[in-house]
């Protein structure tokens, strides 16, 4: 904080006194969160001089706004002229990781003038640029103001922002602090009102100059006394600041940001410099209030993740430590779950699935942890949980260790749910977007009890809320309802009288009793409505049409139909069969007929380079993926704009996931399409008609659900007129 700063006894800086102006600037930076600039000649050239202050006060959230002249060097007018030509172009920089900053800071090269460019089209630092009338103006200010929220350091100089102005001239600084008198509160808050009045281009007696008429600085601009001040080579900059630390007081203080420098590459922090969003601060207080348990029921693409980490964020805050479990379905959502933690910077992260070698790790920490004070996170899939090897050392941990299970519903499953009165941890959380399992009232009320929460849950985000709010773009919805062969029809007919003879059909719920029998003639009739012909030419159908329209199908996921769905009691990874691949073969050719420029790639599970899969995909050098159940595992690809469900039945669950995945925002779309195909049997059996009747109910409120949010949902009912006639059901039955 400001206040805790040592500044100049008598507020006064000058060059080659013991209180520099470059010590001046180190402080404000490393203490603030906000930093005003007035001036008349500005040089990133001084961003650079003030490299470790002003990477520290970057990765704490820190925001600069400057008004400046209109005379720059040609490589800070291109830095700026960049952000103003090419927004979406700016390459990204991580600002949280303080030492690479700080690095890139320290360097007088293209990479310096990338980062200038990225935090000006973050808003981290806002320009504006304006040029005095008749001579009059800011040609002859240098002030500015450093803010932490409460306090406030002001200050007027003689000194320009620039590299020979902090270092090499003999320059002055006096500076006002807001906590001392009235006089220097008056002084800041004057400084501030100007700032803010050229921002607003409210003064008259200036021109607000287009960053096009920047004029750029020639060596000899400013005559002797800032002779090439703005065009300073790299070798000399880096000599110069070899010298800079030859004063006592000015060592100590970069010692001391070289010191906090380590302590924040060590602790923990929220990875967005806005802070969580209010949902995400109001979930953390639920749940503390629910004693430390509770659901999040948030639908796909809502943030669940970063929801739960922030929790432990908080917990971390109290005590200084952070230890957690994280239990995920698939290795794909496993290394997921890595990536998001790390960027919260979180330490000590051990990885657990039947591919890796983790035990070592985790005994080393599950014993460092009763020793010391240690932090540690475990991210752990279901089929590794109940395993008696990872077992011998989940029963050991401290009962204050957090668990999050991610996609909760999975504990409902019989291999898991034997497990849940045993779990000694008695912190919970609990994430999924569609936390019911249907029709397993014993697994629901087993989850429940385990995470002390029930419907509506304390933390409830659907996917209605994300559209509305922006959170989610939005999107149009196109099913196609697709017939059955005569040959499929006959086959689908016999075994649906197979089942009605069975006499376990509920007609009220419009399901089946759940027997052995039962189970493998639904999944026969399953099979057929899977794999049925005429699924294949509608598939090509909208191929042709999308590519008709957009004359490319770039961005575009295609979910191809599947077999038999997951099941995370045995395996921790998704393997297709022979059967499955041929399907993806099948699908992957058609996308390829479809013209010669649309290139194509199976993402399945034997995809060794995932990473550089979906990287092309993203740069547009692969327009379509591919695949079956790899899609849905933990896999993020918001650059989506066209997916084809080609799968018509299975878990409604699944497809409420794949349309939250597709709905994810990115900064060039506004806009999703999703096409949906729909195999409804037609059967006037009346012997059957009853039974179709409520499995076809089943079927459509899927659909229903898809349709009520989409942009186009009146012609979508208009498609499902034939079909609701047929059955004598109304939209308000569905």
């Amino acid at each position: 904080m400001l206040k805790d700063c040592d500044w100049s006894i008598d507020r006064d800086y000058k060059t080659g006194s013991e209180n520099e102006p470059l010590q001046f600037y180190l402080d404000g930076l490393a203490n603030s969160n906000e930093f005003s600039l007035l001036l008349g000649y500005f040089s990133s050239s001084a961003i650079n001089l003030l490299s470790v202050g002003f990477a520290t006060f970057i990765s704490k959230g820190g925001k600069m706004k400057m008004v400046i002249n209109h005379l720059l060097s040609a490589k800070d007018k291109e830095a700026i002229s960049r952000v103003e030509d090419n927004p979406n172009e700016i390459r990204v920089f991580d600002l949280t990781d303080i030492v690479s900053l700080g690095r890139v800071l320290d360097e007088y090269d293209t990479h310096f003038f990338e980062c200038l460019a990225y935090l000006i089209s973050e808003k981290r630092i806002e320009i504006k640029v304006i040029k005095p009338k008749n001579g009059k103006g800011i040609a002859h200010y240098k002030s500015g103001v450093f803010s932490d929220g409460q306090d406030a350091v002001g200050y007027q100089a003689s000194c320009n922002f620039t590299y020979y102005g902090l270092s090499e001239n003999i320059e002055q600084l006096e500076a006002f602090l807001s906590w001392e008198n009235g006089r220097s509160n008056k002084l800041i808050k004057k400084q501030l009102k100007l700032i803010d009045d050229y921002f607003a281009e409210k003064d008259e007696d200036v021109e607000y100059i287009p960053v096009s008429n920047i004029e750029v600085v020639l060596k000899d601009r400013f005559g002797k006394k800032d002779i090439n001040e703005l065009l300073v080579q790299e070798e000399q900059l880096l000599k110069k600041k070899q010298s800079l630390i030859s004063n006592p007081k000015l060592k100590k203080t970069i010692t001391k940001l070289f010191s906090e420098i380590e302590i924040i590459r060590r602790t923990p922090k929220f990875p967005y410099s806005e802070g969580p969003r209010e949902y995400q601060i109001n979930a953390y207080n639920s749940w503390v209030a629910n004693n430390y348990k509770g659901m999040f029921a948030m639908a796909t693409g809502t943030g669940k993740t970063i929801t739960s980490l922030n929790c432990l964020l908080n917990e971390y805050k109290k005590s200084g430590i952070c230890r957690a479990i994280i239990t995920v379905p698939t290795t794909a959502l496993v290394e997921q779950w890595k990536k998001e933690c790390l960027k919260f910077n979180f330490k000590n992260i051990i990885t657990v699935t039947s591919k890796e070698n983790w035990d070592k790790n985790l005994a080393f920490f599950n014993t460092a942890s009763k020793l010391i004070d240690t932090s540690y996170i475990v991210i752990v899939t279901y089929a590794s949980l109940p395993r008696p090897k990872f077992q011998s050392y989940f029963t050991q941990l401290p009962k204050d260790t957090i668990l999050i299970a991610d996609e909760t519903h999975n504990l409902g499953s019989q291999g898991l749910l034997r497990l849940l009165p045993n779990i000694h941890l008695e912190k919970r959380i609990g994430l999924s977007a569609t936390p019911h399992r249907k029709f397993d009232e014993v697994g629901n009320q087993a989850i429940q009890d385990f995470f002390n929460d029930e419907p509506p849950y304390i933390v409830s985000y659907s996917m209605e809320e994300a559209l509305k709010i922006g959170w989610l773009c939005n999107y149009t919805y196109y099913p196609t309802i697709v017939k059955l062969t005569d040959q499929e029809m006959e086959k689908y007919k016999e075994l649906s009288l197979q089942l009605l003879r069975m006499g376990l059909f509920d007609k009220e719920t419009g399901t089946f009793r759940s027997t052995p029998e039962i189970e493998k003639k639904l999944l026969e009739r399953k099979r057929i409505i899977h794999k049925a012909a005429n699924k294949l030419e509608a598939f090509k159908a909208i191929l042709k049409s999308e590519f008709d329209k957009r004359k490319n199908l770039k961005y575009t996921l295609v979910y191809v139909p599947e077999g038999i769905e997951s099941n995370f009691d045995g395996t921790d990874f998704s393997v297709e069969t022979e059967d499955e691949n041929k399907l993806i073969n099948e699908y992957t050719k058609a996308v390829s007929q479809t013209d010669d420029s649309v290139m194509v790639k199976k993402f399945t599970a034997n995809s060794t380079n995932r990473e550089e899969i979906l990287e092309n995909f993203e740069q547009s050098k692969i327009h379509v993926l591919t695949s079956m159940k790899c899609l849905d595992e933990g896999v993020d690809v918001p650059r989506s704009e066209l997916a084809i469900f080609c799968a018509s039945t299975g878990n409604p669950r699944q497809f409420i996931q794949r349309r939250g995945r597709v709905l994810r925002l990115h900064k060039d779309k506004n806009h999703a399409t999703i096409h949906d195909l729909v195999v409804v049997p037609e059967i006037s059996d009346e012997s059957t008609f009853e039974m179709e009747k409520g499995l076809v109910k089943k079927e459509l409120e899927r659909v229903v659900d898809f349709a009520n949010l989409a942009l186009n949902k009146t012609d979508t009912y208009e498609k499902l007129k034939n079909i609701l006639d047929y059955y004598n059901l109304n939209l308000n039955d569905l």
